[in-house]
């Protein structure tokens, strides 16, 4: 009964909307209703499970490249708002939801999800039982997906989604990183921070600039001599999309930095990017994690913080233990994965996960507090 039950669910849209279907890489598909923008896209599937904070999720430029599955119930009860955004606007490609809403509640609301994903041209696909897809991911790993509104023809789209490259490879960054320099916080601050920006999300600035640092964003492929024209005391590292071995540019500006012997604070692609500027290899994850609520233990203190994250990389374990220039900072506590590094002997560390926390908790935001005081210090 309950089989039959998730056939009539995934397999019977709503004639009054119109129909979209879904394709995975290993032929499963699914049929569901059209939402947003109607057209085709592709992409990697990837799933959030994340009950709230949809708005800064698609606006996090770690996305790019990749169809969403959120994996709660309802996305979209509470609308949309200029406030809720990390970046410069919608950077996935692609939305699965079960029930994607048109009504919102928040007064503070400024239009639905509906009208801002066709405005983003972004093509979703609801209806879809999004628990049971998220299963078939945990169980055969991440893929690329194909969602279509405008085409009905199952082998066509099959077609389509084989000419899709793997994330293996692909350099992103610099797609989604800014084109021109800009500046953040107070000129006349005494900290002053370089940003490499590899889709840096725009609490990660405030984090910093609320702290009272100047800070100066950078696009991705900026030259080590222009960043020091800054007169940096310090150099933060971006979270971003894509392969970060893919990066062998980025890789050559860590290793230039971390010869300066100033304060180095990465995140995410950051953390990879440091990993492998000491010669720490990275691999592609089984499905990643993405959520709010993934566990984390700080080696060094002792204590547990839940933390948000979104990755589908991640650090070689076996290559950092056997590593003379690395130390382990903290680990997760689901699948003892590698959390956090920091180097011997130089005032450089990373995490995998985003203290900054947009949305999430905020147990991790004590790491921006301890790159102020490395930088302090280091002056």
């Amino acid at each position: 009964m309950f089989f039959f039950a998730k056939l009539f669910y995934t397999n019977m849209p709503d004639q009054s909307q119109q129909p979209a279907i879904l394709v995975l890489q290993d032929g499963t598909v699914h049929y569901g209703r059209a939402f947003g923008a109607t057209g085709t896209t592709t992409g990697e599937l990837c799933f959030n499970t994340g009950m709230t904070g949809y708005q800064e999720v698609f606006t996090d430029p770690s996305y790019y490249g990749q169809v969403l599955i959120m994996n709660n119930a309802h996305i979209g009860n509470y609308g949309v708002n200029d406030l809720d955004i990390e970046s410069s606007g919608v950077k996935i490609l692609g939305l699965i939801g079960r029930n994607l809403e048109e009504q919102f509640s928040r007064k503070q609301a400024k239009g639905t999800l509906s009208d801002y994903l066709k405005k983003s041209n972004i093509v979703c696909i609801e209806g879809v039982d999004t628990r049971d897809l998220v299963a078939h991911v945990r169980t055969k790993g991440a893929m690329n997906c194909i969602i279509s509104s405008d085409i009905d023809d199952v082998e066509e789209l099959k077609k389509r989604l084989a000419g899709v490259p793997d994330m293996n490879g692909l350099e992103l960054a610099s797609i989604v990183s800014t084109k021109e320099s800009y500046e953040a916080g107070d000129p006349n601050s005494k900290v002053r921070i370089a940003v490499m920006d590899y889709g840096v999300k725009k609490n990660i600035l405030q984090c910093m600039t609320e702290r009272g640092a100047f800070v100066k964003v950078f696009p991705a492929k900026t030259a080590v001599s222009e960043l020091k024209a800054f007169n940096p005391d310090g150099y933060f590292i971006s979270n971003g999309p894509g392969d970060p071995s893919a990066m062998g540019y980025a890789i050559d500006t860590v290793k230039e930095i971390l010869r300066e012997e100033k304060p180095l604070f990465g995140i995410c692609l950051g953390h990879q990017l440091l990993a492998l500027a000491n010669d720490i290899p990275t691999f592609k994850m089984h499905h990643g994690h993405r959520g709010l609520n993934h566990p984390v233990k700080n080696l060094i203190t002792g204590r547990s913080e839940i933390t948000t994250q979104n990755h589908g990389f991640g650090v070689d374990g076996e290559a950092v233990k056997k590593s003379a220039n690395i130390e382990v900072t903290h680990v997760n506590l689901n699948d003892q994965s590698i959390e956090g590094i920091r180097v011997k002997n130089k005032p450089a560390f990373s995490v995998q996960y985003h203290p900054e926390a947009t949305p999430g908790p905020h147990d991790s935001r004590y790491l921006f507090d301890d790159f102020m005081k490395l930088i302090e210090g280091n002056k």
